[in-house]
Formats: C-alpha cells, sequence, structure tokens
C-alpha cells in the first residue's frame, strides 16, 4: 500500500532555465493523489532543499516554474506542491484544512532527491501552511514566510473579497463557526516548532497585512523561538522586480547560516557527551 509521500508518477516539465530541470510529480497524500512541481540543479550537487509553499487559491497564486527554477538556480533542490483540487490532484483544497497535510507530505517527497537541510519558503496564503508544517515535523530547519498569512480570524476580516469562500470551507463566519477558525491556526501551537524563523514583509501590503506578520513575530518570541525579520516600509504584498531578486537572494543566504547554526548546536551536543563520557566513563 503507497504510503504518504510515496512518488507515483512523474513526467518531465518544460524549464525557463536551461541550468535546472523541471518534473511534475504526482504523490500520494492522506489517500489522495496530489501534484506538484519538481526542480533541481543539472551542475552539482544539490544537498539543501526547499519547500516551496504557493499562495492563493485553486489557479489564484498558482505554482510558477520561473520562481522555483529560481531558486533551483542557486544550488537548492525545490518542490512545490499545487495542494489537493489543483491541476488535476485530487481532493479539495481547503485553505489551510486538511490540505496542510499535503505539504507535510510533501517533505517527504523532497526527501527522496535530497539528502539535506530542509527549509521552507511560502507566500501569501502559503505561509499557513508552512507554519501547519513546521508545527507538525520535527524535521525542519528554517522556515521564511514572506507577506505570509498566519492567522485565519484576521484573514476573515480584512478581506472582504475571501468572506465568501472562507464561511464556505469552514462552516460560517469567525462568530458562527469559531472552533473551525482556531482549528486551523497554527498559531495557537507554534511553540511545538524546532525551526528557525525568518519573516518578510512589506508594511503598505494590503492584501495580507503587515499585522499578520507582528502576531507570529510575537507569538515565537513569546515561546522564544528564533525569530527575525525583514520589514520594507515601502513595499506592498509584491516587490519591485529588483528588490524581489535582491530579498530572494539573502534569504537563501539566510537559510545556509541557519544550517551552520543548527550544525555548531549539534557539535557541541556532540562535545558535551564525550566530555560527560570522559567524566563518567
Amino acid at each position: 500500500m503507497l504510503k504518504n509521500g510515496d512518488i507515483e508518477s512523474m513526467r518531465w516539465y518544460p524549464s525557463p532555465n536551461p541550468n535546472v530541470r523541471l518534473r511534475e510529480v504526482t504523490y500520494w497524500s492522506e489517500g489522495l493523489r496530489i501534484k506538484g512541481l519538481l526542480a533541481q540543479p543539472k551542475t552539482g550537487v544539490s544537498e539543501s532543499a526547499i519547500l516551496y509553499l504557493r499562495g492563493g487559491i485553486q489557479s489564484i497564486g498558482m505554482v510558477r516554474p520561473a520562481r522555483i527554477a529560481q531558486f533551483a538556480g542557486m544550488g537548492f533542490t525545490v518542490f512545490a506542491p499545487y495542494y489537493r483540487g489543483n491541476r488535476g490532484g485530487e481532493g479539495k483544497d481547503e485553505f489551510a484544512g486538511e490540505d496542510r497535510y499535503d505539504a507535510v507530505n510533501a517533505v517527504e517527497v523532497l526527501k527522496k532527491f535530497s539528502t539535506g537541510p530542509v527549509h521552507l519558503l511560502a507566500f501569501s496564503r502559503g505561509g499557513i501552511m508552512a507554519l501547519w508544517t513546521a508545527v507538525l515535523r520535527s524535521d525542519i530547519c528554517s522556515v521564511v514566510t514572506w507577506a505570509g498569512v498566519t492567522d485565519t480570524v484576521l484573514t476573515y476580516k480584512e478581506r472582504l473579497d475571501m468572506r465568501r469562500m472562507m464561511k464556505r470551507l469552514y462552516g460560517g463566519t469567525p462568530n458562527t463557526a469559531l472552533p473551525a477558525f482556531e482549528e486551523r491556526n497554527p498559531l495557537m501551537r507554534i511553540g511545538e516548532s524546532k525551526a528557525a524563523y525568518l519573516i518578510i514583509h512589506g508594511l503598505k501590503d494590503e492584501n495580507v497585512s503587515p499585522q499578520q506578520a507582528f502576531l507570529l513575530e510575537e507569538a515565537l518570541q513569546l515561546n522564544h523561538q528564533p525569530c527575525e525579520t525583514w520589514y520594507f516600509p515601502e513595499y506592498t504584498h509584491f516587490f519591485p522586480p529588483t528588490a524581489n531578486r535582491k530579498t530572494a537572494k539573502a534569504l537563501t543566504v539566510w537559510m545556509k547560516e541557519q544550517e551552520k547554526r543548527k550544525e555548531d548546536i549539534a557539535e557541541a551536543g556532540r562535545d558535551k557527551t564525550e566530555a560527560c563520557r570522559g567524566d563518567y566513563g
């Protein structure tokens, strides 16, 4: 019987970058066939991996081949799940309902192609998917949430254009179906995450307000979890192309720094263990 993260099929996908190969992957998640896009650099060995978690819902905010190829071109193996109900995948997109497990199980897909640390890179709606993945898995090195959604109730209040969709998926409003909103809210359990966090947000963002970033920052600080913030007063939800490229490059440098930090912590732990063995052996 196929398990979560098992691959059913793969097919080659046209790549916009001559140095990156793309394949569309069909994998299993909670008994459903889910699709996603895998990007790998053609040259060199890629030990570090990024799970790219898209924004939007259904066709809005769909995974862009050029975007994941961009990060693969920086030396990472990248996998971007479409989430259930999209591009021929089974099930229904639930905006951080059971579809959160499509992200959780996508890590297993990524690990089949990379043996190194796994980082999460999320944009917009992907933020809430990344937070849940980091809560439900203990093997995530770092999380970068860029203009990320963090709180379901706040999203309902902010986005009048999304209320009809959220009422349909959640079974009501925050006033009439609060448990459904709270059950999808990862901030309630963020203390269970072991990852380091980088929060990126434009302070003129009207799609996902900076308040969402502030809530996550506060929750991480309360739990004494490693967190860095890059706030940009001049930018909205979408950064200008030059700033976008510069930020994308900078966040990969930050990811590598987190790998080194974790290696140093692990090495210190090994040294302490050896010292104890010397004392009591």
